[in-house]
């Protein structure tokens, strides 16, 4: 597979209606173990500690799902295999069948599945009409080769699967992902300003406050913005990316913001 260069998003909390200025983050200073350490902080292993990222793997890479703005045409499918209707979840290595047309002996196809979330309530206002915005979800099963076109259906061996496949699932043309290369160990800056560079977010609850008690309210808006881990981009639709978390120094949750990595940029181009 060929190779590319890195796609590193920050993954911050507490982006939001603060630290909107990109100019806030100072020059650098003193050079710690071949970094530079910021104007303004002191660099230890509480604030910038080292990363070490996780190398998304083969099944990470064809295993991710996406979403795309348009659903997907969904004439070719799964329409059973060797034990229908006796048997209805076929892995690695089984025989399926495929319906629609088009299909040529040799070729392959990714297997996915259209995602619904059965669960209607909104953890914040508008999330659905966020979710319906981006677009339909599909998760990624696996894919298929056809081995056989003579009878009216399709015969394919499945060659790969992230997970079962079942009667329904959807054929689409299969697409070879680039393999991605890493950077070596570099710290991490836990409280780095905004940038301005491109960011978004990753849709979920926003609390507005915490409250403790009687006390005071504290309003998660007034505390620093801090930085909880990095995620590589695996894949991209016109209005959506999929990622994957490959360092963490905390939980990562849906809806915390996130930001390209100037850092690790740096670092790339310079190997």
């Amino acid at each position: 597979m060929k190779k590319i260069g890195l796609l590193f998003l920050l993954v911050t909390v507490g982006l939001w209606g603060q630290d909107t200025n990109p100019g806030s983050a100072a020059a650098p200073s003193t050079a710690t173990g071949g970094q530079s350490t910021p104007q303004g902080s002191i660099g230890t292993s509480v604030t910038f500690p080292t990363e070490r990222v996780q190398t998304p793997t083969y099944a990470d890479l064809y295993c991710a799902g996406f979403i795309s703005k348009q659903p997907l045409p969904n004439a070719d499918f799964v329409a059973g295999g060797l034990q229908t209707p006796n048997t209805t979840k076929f892995a690695t290595g089984e025989i399926v069948y495929l319906a629609g047309s088009g299909y040529q002996s040799g070729a392959q196809y990714t297997i996915v599945r259209e995602l619904k979330d059965p669960n209607r309530f909104e953890t914040f206002q508008g999330q659905h009409a966020a979710a319906a915005a981006a677009g339909q979800p599909y998760a990624e099963i696996g894919w298929v080769r056809v081995v056989d076109t003579r009878s009216k259906m399709a015969i394919a061996q499945i060659e790969f699967s992230c997970d079962t496949i079942n009667p329904g699932d959807v054929a689409v043309p299969f697409v070879e992902k680039p393999a991605i290369s890493f950077h070596p160990p570099l710290r991490f800056d836990r409280f780095v300003p905004a940038t301005g560079k491109l960011s978004g977010r990753m849709p979920s609850i926003e609390p507005k406050m915490l409250t403790k008690g009687k006390g005071p309210q504290i309003h998660v808006r007034d505390l620093p913005r801090r930085a909880v881990g990095e995620l590589v981009i695996l894949s991209v639709t016109p209005t959506t990316a999929t990622g994957m978390v490959v360092f963490a120094m905390e939980d990562v949750h849906v809806g915390d913001g996130v930001e390209l990595d100037d850092q690790q940029q740096q670092a790339q181009l310079q190997q």
